[in-house]
């Protein structure tokens, strides 16, 4: 065997996965996540770290532009599947990695891209061709740094602890400083968000101006709010980045490393196939409709969806191995895990990510909803009731993990009008992410550019849910 073929092999072997979920793949993200955990197999924050490119859900046409920019990004030996569904995940991986281990395919893939075709057509045979013709150059312009939805700076979002936090398994991610009030490290965790400012120009604000290389704009000027005139950047964040909103699209306009103005982009066109799974929500419409559901299984949900918020916003803080921790507890509630299985380890997550000093310095004070103000924005649910900051909320998750855990074994009818969904009471036109989703500009304007990713991930909106106040994404 030569060396490339031993290096092809030591690619397939332990391959570097790419999440990519899509609008309604949140099942989907979820038997990915666990899978690649059992099988050892790291999560790459960036396209640049990756070898395979793992995009998880329905067809959303309007992301193939973005999925294609994060190919284009990806170095050589490569591959990507797509998995539609939860029980293909298993199948497409095992394909993915024999596409990494065969020759023939990555010199069909080499001569593709120096074609310029590098962007077609690698899908493990499940007949989707997805992006077929390539890019368009303006996407292929669009390079963004730092994120894996965006682009290629390798280590950006090496803070974030990429998406399921693998490394903290292997005793690599533990957290800057934890309970004992250490801010050793503390640095580390805030300079990795301040990483993400390596984004790079964008549709909408090229305006024709000249650019740098990696079609990078230059910096334009205005005023800022002390009546000097600085440089101004735009800078996206989304759609597809690692630990982030599924198909949230932000653009802000910075100023040194301040956000000025922070606007929310209208979401990708959803799949017009079959209707997909809204996951988190799923309990509360089957109510709605009539069904009879039991208020435990509601409330195993609800825990486990505030165990992913939990693990996302660990993971963006730079604490991979609590990330973990609290998307095991995540996946062992799905799987119908009872509660004195589950706990006790609750009680050593929440001790450890309650106390910490250090996590709560990088959140305090940033992303602050009063409950007077929550309560005028339509807000309900965790986010009212903290009634202060980041800090507040991912406590308040804590104590609404364990109230939820309390009544796994009800079995009296869900009533949607009484029981809270996890991001808030459950109304089908205006669902409690909508009003999350409003908050963001105005949270997000002002902010350090290193704490926007802590905002969002602190009040982590569900844009699947907004899809279903629009009436373009059902129940499956």
């Amino acid at each position: 065997m030569g060396v490339t073929g031993l290096a092809l092999r030591a690619a397939a072997e332990r391959p570097r996965v790419l999440l990519a979920a899509l609008p309604g793949g949140a099942a989907v993200r979820l038997a990915a996540e666990r899978l690649l955990r059992l099988r050892d197999w790291p999560q790459a924050s960036t396209p640049a770290q990756a070898d395979l490119l793992l995009v998880a859900g329905p067809d959303c046409p309007g992301l193939r532009a973005a999925l294609d920019r994060l190919w284009l990004d990806m170095p050589a030996p490569r591959a990507r599947v797509f998995a539609r569904r939860a029980d293909e995940v298993e199948a497409v991986l095992d394909a993915g990695s024999a596409l990494l281990r065969s020759p023939a395919e990555q010199e069909r893939l080499a001569a593709a891209a120096e074609a310029g075709g590098g962007q077609n057509g690698e899908h493990a045979g499940q007949g989707h061709r997805e992006g077929d013709g390539g890019a368009s150059s303006q996407a292929q312009h669009e390079r963004h740094g730092g994120h894996a939805g965006d682009g290629k700076t390798d280590g950006a979002d090496g803070a974030d602890g990429g998406g399921d936090g693998h490394d903290g398994e292997h005793g690599d991610g533990d957290p800057p400083e934890v309970e004992d009030g250490g801010h050793g490290d503390d640095d580390q965790g805030a300079d990795g968000h301040a990483a993400h400012g390596g984004h790079g120009s964008h549709d909408g604000h090229g305006g024709g101006e000249m650019e740098m290389p990696g079609g990078l704009p230059m910096a334009g000027q205005g005023e800022d709010r002390d009546g000097l005139t600085l440089d101004q950047l735009h800078v996206p964040l989304g759609p597809l980045l690692a630990d982030w909103p599924t198909g949230l699209s932000i653009r802000l306009v910075l100023q040194g490393d301040v956000v000025q103005q922070a606007d929310l982009e209208e979401p990708a066109a959803h799949t017009s196939g079959p209707a997909v799974e809204a996951f988190w929500v799923q309990p509360w419409l089957r109510a709605a409709s009539g069904e009879p559901v039991p208020v435990g299984e509601a409330m195993r949900r609800r825990a486990a969806a505030h165990l992913d918020s939990l693990g996302r916003l660990l993971s963006v803080a730079g604490w991979p191995a609590e990330a973990v921790s609290a998307r095991r507890l995540r996946d062992d509630l799905l799987c119908g895990a009872s509660r004195a299985a589950v706990a006790p380890r609750l009680g050593r997550l929440a001790r450890r990510v309650g106390r910490s000093r250090t996590l709560a310095w990088l959140t305090r004070g940033i992303g602050v909803v009063t409950a007077e103000e929550a309560r005028e924005a339509g807000v309900s649910g965790p986010a009212a009731r903290a009634d202060g900051d980041v800090t507040d909320r991912y406590r308040q998750w804590l104590t609404e993990i364990r109230r939820s855990l309390d009544r796994l074994e009800e079995s009296s009818p869900l009533q949607v009008a009484a029981e809270e969904s996890p991001r808030g009471l459950w109304n089908a036109e205006r669902p409690p992410s909508a009003a999350l989703t409003a908050l963001l500009p105005r949270l997000l304007a002002g902010a350090e550019f290193a704490a926007a990713r802590l905002i969002v991930a602190g009040l982590d909106p569900d844009p699947d849910e907004l899809a279903l106040g629009t009436g373009e994404m059902a129940h499956g």
